[in-house]
C-alpha cells in the first residue's frame, strides 16, 4: 500500500489526513495529542472554555483517524533519497518514517497561540488558563493589529470584561485590509457599541524588531508619530507569521521561508510532496488554509498515485469567513463579498458545531 505521511495535524493538516486515509496508510505527525485550533483567537482568551469545546478536540476523537497512525513529535529533517522524514519524540528520541507520498501542513508559529514545540494536554490547558486569567486581571488593554485575531480579541475581551478598556490600535484607514470593505465597515460598528477606542493610522514599534510572543504590559510606541501608548496588558496580533519550515531544505522554499507549490499544490520537481495550508505559499494571503483545499488536495495525492490529472487550486482575491466567533446573537460568516450570513445562536451547538462540523467537515468526532 502507498505509504503517506502528514506533516502536521492542525486545521488543514488534520482534514487533510482524514481524507486520505480513507484510501492509503497515513502516519499523522503532531505536536499536540489534540487538534489546537489556530482559529477564533479572541474567544479563545476571552471564554476559553467554550472556545476548547470546538477548537481543542484530542486526536483520538475523530474517527476519520480511526485508520490513520499518528505519531505525536516534531519533524526534524527531510532525506529525498531515501525518502523519509525523521522525528523527534518528547523523549529526545529520533525515528525514521518512510514515504511514498508527503504532505506539509506545518503551518506558521505567531504569537503565543500557534506554536510549534511538543506540547502535553496540561500544557496547552496551561497555556490557556494563563492569557485569560492575566486578561481577566487587567483594568485596561492594547490590541495591536488589524488583522482578524487582532480585531477579534479585541471585541471579545470588551464583550468579555465590559469594565475593562480596550484599545485597538492598526497601521491602516481601517483594519481587516484582506476583507471586503464591507467588512470592516460592520465590525466596526459593533466594535464602538462594546466601547472599544479604534485607532487607525497607527504603526506600533516592534521591540527589537519583532513582535513578542507573549502578552506583556510595556509601552508601545509608533513611527507614525503619535505619543506612547499604556495598559495592563498589551496583545501583538500584527501577523508577523513564521512558516515552521526548518526542517525543510533551502530549495524548496521561497524567499520567506514558505512552501513552494504549483497550481496542483505540489513542490515543484519533487514528485509526490505536497505542501497546504499556511505554510504553502499558494497565493499572498496562504488561502489553502481556509477554502476547503483538504478535499482537492486529497484528490490530487490519488490522481498522482493512479496517474490521474490534477487539479488545480484557485484562490479567493479576499479573505472570508467568520471574523468575529460565535457571540450571543450568532455566529455571522462573511462571503468573499462582504456579505454576512448569520447563525442564529440556538443553531450553533445544535446544528453548526454537531452536524456541519463534527460531522460533515471531520467525518465523525467522538463525545468529549
Amino acid at each position: 500500500m502507498t505509504r503517506l505521511v502528514v506533516a502536521g495535524l492542525g486545521d488543514t493538516g488534520l482534514l487533510t489526513a482524514v481524507h486520505l486515509s480513507r484510501r492509503f496508510d497515513v502516519v499523522g505527525i503532531a505536536s499536540a495529542p489534540a487538534l489546537v485550533s489556530g482559529q477564533e483567537l479572541g474567544l479563545r482568551l476571552a471564554r476559553p472554555d467554550d472556545w476548547a469545546r470546538d477548537y481543542l478536540i484530542a486526536l483520538d476523537r475523530f474517527r476519520g483517524l480511526d485508520r490513520a497512525r499518528v505519531v505525536q513529535g516534531r519533524v526534524e529533517a527531510a532525506d529525498r533519497d531515501p525518502r523519509r522524514i525523521t522525528v523527534a519524540g518528547a523523549d529526545g528520541s529520533l525515528t525514521d518514517e518512510p514515504y511514498d507520498v508527503l504532505v506539509i501542513a506545518t503551518g506558521v508559529t505567531n504569537g503565543f497561540w500557534r506554536r510549534p514545540e511538543l506540547r502535553t494536554a496540561d500544557q496547552v490547558d496551561e497555556a490557556l488558563r494563563t492569557a485569560h486569567e492575566r486578561l481577566a486581571a487587567a483594568g485596561s488593554v492594547i490590541v495591536v493589529g488589524g488583522g482578524a485575531a487582532a480585531v477579534s480579541s479585541a471585541l471579545n475581551i470588551a464583550t468579555r470584561w465590559p469594565r475593562t478598556t480596550v484599545d485597538l490600535y492598526f497601521p491602516g484607514e481601517r483594519a481587516l485590509p484582506q476583507h471586503h470593505p464591507r467588512v470592516w465597515a460592520r465590525v466596526q460598528r459593533l466594535l464602538r457599541t462594546q466601547g472599544v477606542g479604534l485607532h487607525p493610522g497607527h504603526r506600533a514599534e516592534l521591540p527589537n524588531g519583532t513582535a513578542p510572543e507573549r502578552l506583556t504590559d510595556d509601552p508601545v510606541g509608533f513611527s507614525t508619530g503619535q505619543p506612547e501608548a499604556r495598559a495592563d496588558v498589551v496583545l501583538w496580533a500584527v501577523g508577523q507569521v513564521r512558516p515552521n519550515t526548518a526542517w525543510l531544505p533551502a530549495d524548496v522554499l521561497d524567499e520567506r521561508g514558505f512552501v513552494r507549490v504549483g497550481p496542483d499544490l505540489q513542490v515543484p520537481g519533487r514528485p509526490g510532496v505536497f505542501a497546504i495550508g499556511d505554510v504553502a505559499a499558494t497565493d499572498p494571503l496562504r488561502s489553502s488554509a481556509r477554502n476547503r483545499a483538504d478535499k482537492l488536495l486529497a484528490r490530487n495525492v490519488a490522481a498522482w498515485v493512479c496517474g490521474g490529472r490534477l487539479r488545480e487550486y484557485r484562490p479567493p482575491r479576499r479573505r472570508w469567513g467568520s471574523v468575529l466567533g460565535a457571540q450571543a446573537d450568532g455566529l455571522v460568516v462573511f462571503a468573499p463579498n462582504g456579505r454576512g450570513f448569520r447563525f442564529p445562536a440556538w443553531t450553533i451547538d445544535t446544528v453548526l458545531q454537531p452536524w456541519i462540523v463534527r460531522r460533515g467537515i471531520y467525518g465523525g468526532v467522538r463525545r468529549g
